[in-house]
């Protein structure tokens, strides 16, 4: 069974509620039709039904089933922004600003999240990663025992030999521009957690670099060098190494080669790249020229919000929404 469809199978098991803000992209409408003919989520779109059913109609997509809430005429506006005003009163928020703020169907659907109306929330198809992790960010905010949030793809890779039968987590590929070592260090423990949640086999975390082992001498090297040994101190249980080349990190003989010794080199599963430049280049060519099924998700928040690439397909999108019902799931099971 292919890493999708485990995570299909997981999210059916108990369904959960997931806010679509993004009405208005064709993707959205097609996406949440899919999963409800899988029976892996109970998607909310906001959003009038007239616009809402005549693009489902025009679609030719089946939305019978389907929770669509026009946030403009709902009763939970007034508390919604009561509770807005309160988390962000240190930064000037008023009732009246928040109640303004809330005619943003992201802002809105955050909200609901935020307020346990809803388990989780899937956003990005047609907003900028900025635009989508900044209300979601000063809302939902970090969990406690995370200081920063990261973005990671979950690959599906059609050569099983590489990662776990072809499936590898790279982050960060959509968030920290440029993370210290002890953000770096945090990034790979909250992909080393995300994995193994996700896939339920042991992380091997590799932190790239254009060195390994101390093949270059350079800032860049110094900075994942001391990523590591930040992460071995903090993150004892997590099996980790670095600095490493991707191909030492995934090819079990250049591993052997260039690492000997090395219980990550070789047959890493989890890839985290040096600085947001490296991760986002290095996940697109995954995904694009390695023809990988991808799937994003945030890392490190107190509830299950995820951004989605703007290039995202239809089937990615619907699996998004999945992977969001399963975090949605963990986090209450954990309560």
């Amino acid at each position: 069974m292919s890493f999708i469809e485990t995570i299909k199978a997981r999210a059916r098991s108990d369904v959960k509620t997931i806010v679509l803000p993004e009405s208005e992209d064709d993707r959205t409408i097609l996406a949440a039709a899919k999963v409800l003919k899988e029976g892996t989520a109970a998607p909310i779109i906001i959003g009038t039904e007239e616009e809402i059913m005549g693009s489902a109609a025009r679609l030719g997509a089946d939305l019978t089933g389907v929770q669509i809430l026009d946030h403009t005429k709902s009763t939970e506006t007034d508390k919604y922004a009561t509770l807005l005003a309160e988390i962000r009163a240190k930064k000037g928020m008023t009732f009246e600003k928040a109640k303004e703020l809330l005619n943003d169907k992201l802002t809105f659907g955050i909200m609901m999240v935020k307020a346990g109306d809803a388990d989780g929330l899937v956003s990005g198809a047609c907003h900028t990663s900025a635009d989508m992790l900044r209300p979601a960010l000063q809302i939902i905010k970090t969990a406690p025992e995370r200081k920063i949030a990261s973005i990671a793809f979950m690959f599906d890779i059609p050569d099983k030999s590489i990662g776990e039968e072809g499936i590898i987590l790279c982050a960060d590929c959509a968030l920290m521009q440029d993370p210290n070592p002890e953000e770096l260090a945090e990034i790979g423990a909250e992909s080393a957690a995300s994995f193994e949640a996700l896939i339920g086999k042991p992380a091997k975390v590799a932190f790239l670099c254009h060195s390994t082992k101390g093949s270059a001498n350079h800032p860049f090297v110094d900075k994942v060098v001391e990523a590591v040994k930040i992460a071995k101190e903090k993150y004892p249980d997590v099996m980790l190494d670095g600095e490493l080349q991707l191909d030492a990190a995934i090819i079990p003989e250049i591993g052997a080669s260039k690492a000997p010794g090395s219980p990550v080199a070789g047959q890493a599963n989890v890839l985290i790249f040096p600085n947001l430049e490296a991760g986002n280049i290095g996940y697109k060519l995954i995904q694009r020229i390695g023809k990988a099924e991808a799937y994003s998700f945030l890392q490190g928040l107190a509830a299950p919000v995820n951004d989605l690439s703007r290039g995202c397909s239809v089937d990615e999108l619907a699996g998004v929404i999945c992977i969001t019902a399963v975090q949605a799931q963990q986090q209450a099971a954990s309560k």
